[in-house]
């Protein structure tokens, strides 16, 4: 059986983009997938020239693809990146992928700010699951939207640009609709709803992870292919695996999911839950009168003085 064809040039394809039936050569699948990153960021207006850009980075294939491309775009638009590194403390697993961060930056001549949960919180991850019952997704978000969001404010960035792929984006998606959660149904679609929040740009949410991690691969981008260790004990990852499911039988689910959201925004910006205000503890923007972090640390106080 002969090999399977490029739609463009007739060279052997390395990927078959299943909901639309294109297959693609090596170098024009880079092509489309750089194309396509550049379109999403122009539809929805994430970059103006001469901003500061905040970019979350992990060591992982989003993110370092993300610095990647907009390390390409810099020059045009005369943008000033900051790298931002978060390190949870996860044992035999953060060493590794924050040391290819540092080095991947530092190749680009993109400055990098590290932080931790443990000069944040006292504590790591790994300390924070042992403390609690809690699973580890649940501090992991809080604290580094947390550290993310004060960073990229006190770096006076124009915007915090995150590695959310569209698996990210519909999971998260999903995971709110079947909790009832409209608040953070809102805050995924919405920039900022708060001065005191860096607005968040997701140049690649429209891509799949998959082939993500297929332009990491072709770029010779030396990101970690790794999963978190704490991922499998995650909702996320029953969400996930359900997405997928039906994807493999419907290609292109995962797009309907997204632009079904996209289309219901307008309705939830209406929503009165989108309004945040001060965390009565330490001033940062919060949906009650504490926040969320400032529970969370408190909580584990108690739970290492018994």
């Amino acid at each position: 059986m002969a090999d399977p064809e490029c739609s463009i040039c007739g060279r052997r394809a390395c990927y078959l983009r299943r909901y639309s039936g294109q297959r693609f050569c090596a170098e024009h699948f880079v092509e489309y997938f750089e194309a396509k990153v550049k379109r999403t960021m122009l539809r929805y207006r994430m970059l103006a020239r001469g901003e500061r850009i905040g970019v979350a980075v992990s060591g992982g294939k989003d993110s370092l693809t993300l610095l990647s491309i907009l390390s390409t775009l810099a020059p045009k638009l005369k943008l000033e990146l900051q790298a931002i590194l978060i390190d949870e403390g996860i044992a035999g697993y953060r060493a590794e992928t924050v040391e290819r961060a540092r080095r991947f930056c530092s190749e680009l001549g993109v400055p990098l700010l590290e932080l931790s949960f443990r000069e944040h919180t006292g504590l790591s991850l790994d300390e924070m699951v042992e403390l609690s019952r809690r699973n580890a997704c649940t501090f992991c978000g809080v604290f580094r939207r947390r550290l993310l969001n004060a960073a990229a404010r006190k770096l006076g960035c124009d915007k915090l640009a995150t590695g959310h792929n569209l698996d990210d984006e519909v999971q998260a998606i999903l995971m709110n609709y079947l909790r009832g959660d409209v608040e953070r149904l809102l805050r995924l679609g919405v920039s900022t709803v708060s001065k005191k929040l860096v607005p968040r740009i997701k140049p690649l949410m429209e891509m799949p992870e998959k082939e993500v991690a297929l332009y990491a691969l072709l770029s010779g981008i030396p990101a970690s292919f790794e999963e978190c260790p704490y991922a499998g004990d995650s909702f996320r990852t029953d969400v996930r695996d359900c997405i997928n499911r039906l994807e493999e039988k419907n290609p292109g689910i995962k797009f309907s999911i997204l632009r079904g959201y996209q289309k219901l925004l307008p309705f939830l910006e209406s929503h009165e839950a989108g309004a945040l205000r001060r965390c009565a503890t330490c001033g940062e923007p919060s949906s009650g009168e504490r926040c969320k972090a400032c529970l969370l640390i408190e909580e584990l106080s108690r739970s290492a003085s018994r």
